[in-house]
């Protein structure tokens, strides 16, 4: 019974990050997508999502059953129950992904504003927190979750710098801008948000590791881990 329990707490893992590598990679793709104008690429994220959303049903679903018949005791309850909430996690940030790739073919038959910098530079931070977040997960790396959350600040400033910068560099100045300015605000905005996601993940593996409540609750990480 143990083997079995095993067997299928391994498979779990994998499920979730198979899922989990399908997640960055959408993340990857929707920002090529952008700065290639590619509508193709952007559509096949759009299609891929759908693979995404059934991958979370089947975790949920084995996590369920694991938790029904297994009843599984300490240290695997909690790394269950945090899986699920990962689980979620990612599912909704593989939408926020295929959400870029709609703004993608918003802007098809637009020429982009301006060369982009500061939108592929939070791409990327995103899919870092996302990458870590996940591996603090499987390593039981309570440090690297906290990096994750820590980094979190940066996006929201790079966020925030990006919003100035078409706001009233360009939609202030010349409101014809807007249809152009607008889907690249929504992109840095869903960004953002995938990056608060990848946070939430590393406030459920701090919480797996030793029980502490660090979502919503910054002031009780440890300040000297932000170096």
């Amino acid at each position: 019974m143990e083997r079995h329990f095993d067997t299928d707490l391994n498979e779990l893992k994998k499920e979730l990050l198979k899922l989990a590598a399908l997640t960055e990679t959408a993340i990857y793709k929707s920002i090529e997508a952008l700065e290639k104008q590619d509508t193709k690429l952007a559509n096949e994220i759009i299609d891929e999502d759908a693979k995404i959303d059934e991958l979370e049903l089947i975790i949920e679903e084995k996590s369920l059953e694991l938790l029904a018949l297994r009843q599984p005791m300490a240290s695997d309850l909690r790394f269950i129950t945090t899986g699920m909430k990962i689980n979620a996690e990612l599912e909704r940030i593989a939408d926020l992904a295929e959400n870029i790739a709609e703004r993608v073919i918003e802007l098809a038959d637009k020429p982009l504003l301006k060369p982009l910098i500061d939108i592929p530079r939070l791409g990327e931070i995103a899919r870092i927190m996302l990458k870590n977040s996940i591996d603090s997960f499987v390593n039981k790396n309570e440090e690297l979750a906290k990096s994750v959350i820590f980094q979190d600040e940066e996006a929201d400033s790079i966020r925030n710098l990006i919003y100035d910068e078409l706001m009233y560099d360009y939609i202030v100045k010349d409101g014809t801008l807007a249809p152009r300015a607008i889907p690249l605000l929504l992109v840095a905005r869903h960004l953002e948000r995938i990056c608060d996601h990848a946070s939430y993940i590393a406030s459920d593996v701090i919480y797996m590791i030793n029980s502490t409540i660090v979502r919503h609750h910054p002031e009780r990480l440890d300040a000297d881990n932000k170096d």
